[in-house]
């Protein structure tokens, strides 16, 4: 199978000379301000959903109420899907800064829909789901534009600006995590999660429309029109092949990190919100060796030991029952996917580069809209695993509490984190399938 690549010799060259009068470094750093803002919002969906589930879902029925939590968490990553597939092919008619400073508006107006869900004249579930798409629209226009913008400020190191940028998207995430269990420490209305983002949006909107960006041409080694974008996606099927992966790798990072607090804060002692934290802090840093660790194993090798280290991590998150046994796992996990994300991008940027901003688009929408799926059928599992262990509705309600919870909670929570595991075990065989394809089209 050719997984193969449509370059266009020379062109990183040209790529360079549309970038002479921008300021590099000051619009990189609006870049990570915006993904950071982002990172920080996605944590503080997990951070509340025990309390929105409370006050928003508990009501509706405790049976179901995994499952409707899944899907509204879910809901942010399809708007994330939406903004992403019609916004980037056309990206070069908005360009840069005004398409920034519409994420900034929508996310800050996701976050007052959330807020406000049970005062909008509407059912409260449909608000919060409205909410929800609202912010992942917003994130889906960070993701638009950071990806090519950053490929367009550095062809010569795409691999390394793209890892250390997407080491800002776990920087958010413990940003977000660590204000959300101040704000439970204060005792202050978990509504407050979200100001300090509104603030954030506010200040990279701004900052974009002030700066001089390069032109949206300039991401890609070939700069192409939308028209020819699209003819070649079509002429190069395999691009397909990619999406369909990056929508396993995306489901393996995103998934159970939004699932972390709802499924393990009861169970271990610890808050999940500080596990996820945990687990961003390592992706932090580890993302800034993206570079290094391409020259040493190249995409692909990075990519199936990625895949392995992911496997074994869910695994053992569906065996943990301590603190130390769920930071063990959590761990190795945390080591699998801190590299999907970035080295994904940058091997679709890399391959077909005729593709343009097209390729970008349909790789994060399919991460996306794939975790939209997979959050609510984790939560069905776990809400199905709740009521095997308890043996039913009726039983379910009467061990609300003690012992007994505990035990049930540990099985449902075992069973998503076991059904996750599968995803990675799949790529870990298509990535050597497609190490294999490129060794034998390199011979030929």
């Amino acid at each position: 199978m050719n997984f193969g690549i449509d370059s266009a010799p020379g062109a990183s060259a040209r790529a360079g000379a549309t970038i002479r009068d921008v300021n590099r470094g000051r619009i990189f750093i609006v870049t990570l301000m915006a993904l950071f803002t982002a990172g920080a919002a996605v944590s503080m969906r997990a951070t509340t959903a025990v309390q929105m589930q409370s006050e928003y879902l508990a009501p509706l029925g405790a049976a179901t109420a995994g499952e409707r939590l899944a899907t509204a968490l879910g809901a942010a990553f399809l708007g994330f899907a939406i903004t992403l597939l019609l916004v980037s092919a056309v990206l070069a008619r908005i360009g840069f800064g005004r398409a920034l400073a519409g994420a900034a508006i929508l996310m800050t107006l996701g976050f007052a829909i959330v807020a406000g869900a049970g005062a909008l004249g509407i059912s409260t579930y449909t608000a919060l789901l409205i909410g929800m798409v609202v912010q992942g629209l917003g994130w889906g226009l960070v993701e638009t534009v950071i990806n090519p913008l950053t490929s367009a400020l550095y062809p010569e190191d795409r691999v390394g600006r793209l890892g250390i940028l997407h080491a800002w998207y776990p920087a958010g995430l413990v940003g977000g995590a660590l204000f959300g269990l101040a704000i439970d420490h204060a005792g202050l209305p978990w509504r407050w999660n979200m100001v300090p983002l509104a603030v954030l949006c506010v200040i990279f909107g701004v900052l974009a429309l002030r700066e001089k960006l390069p032109p949206v041409s300039a991401s890609t080694d070939a700069p192409v029109t939308p028209g020819e974008m699209l003819k070649a996606t079509i002429q190069n099927p395999t691009i397909f092949v990619w999406v369909i992966l990056m929508m396993l790798t995306a489901s393996t990072e995103f998934a159970p990190g939004q699932w972390l607090d709802v499924a393990l804060t009861q169970i271990v002692g610890i808050r999940g919100v500080l596990v996820l934290a945990y687990v961003s802090g390592l992706m932090f840093v580890m993302r800034h060796f993206a570079g290094p660790l391409v020259k040493r194993l190249g995409n692909i090798g990075l990519l199936i030991s990625s895949s392995c280290f992911a496997a074994a991590g869910l695994f053992a998150l569906g065996s943990a029952d301590s603190p130390v046994t769920v930071l063990g796992a959590a761990t190795v996990w945390g080591f699998g996917v801190a590299y999907f994300w970035p080295t994904m991008l940058a091997t679709v940027a890399e391959r077909y580069p005729r593709s343009g901003t097209m390729v970008f688009g349909l790789m994060g929408s399919a991460g996306a809209a794939c975790t939209y799926v997979v959050l609510p059928y984790l939560g069905a599992v776990y809400d199905k695993g709740k009521l095997a262990a308890a043996g039913g509705d009726a039983n379910l309600a009467a061990n609300a509490q003690g012992p007994q919870l505990h035990d049930i909670l540990t099985t449902a929570a075992s069973a998503s984190f076991r059904t996750a595991a599968l995803i990675p075990l799949c790529l870990i065989v298509i990535f050597i399938a497609t190490a294999v394809a490129d060794r034998l089209q390199k011979n030929t």
